[in-house]
């Protein structure tokens, strides 16, 4: 019993601290809903966001505005709106990284 009882506060502490491969350094907003990236590796880049920015698709509608608020989560180190609307930064990563490969 004391071996479950260990795992399960293991599992509890660690479930909402999920570790994201890549960690967002800096990250600016930029006119047109364009994000500007760089990530702990030197990866950089930007990021086209109006399609979902523009919509309700994330529950809440970010208007060019708040657009300009954006900032990194220091938890969960998403890329975060007032509002809930949140990012992952690995999706993100993927996107710039695949403008940059050859």
């Amino acid at each position: 019993m004391a071996y479950s009882l260990k795992n399960y506060r293991y599992r509890y502490r660690n479930a909402n601290r999920r570790m994201s491969a890549r960690t967002v350094t800096e990250v600016r907003a930029e006119d047109h809903y364009m994000l500007w990236l760089r990530f702990d590796d030197g990866v950089e880049g930007r990021v086209y966001l109006g399609d979902l920015m523009g919509t309700e698709a994330y529950g809440a509608r970010v208007d060019e505005f708040d657009f300009f608020k954006v900032q990194v989560d220091p938890v969960s180190q998403n890329v975060t709106w007032e509002g809930g609307v949140h990012i992952d930064p690995d999706v993100l990563y993927r996107n710039i990284a695949s403008q940059v490969a050859p």
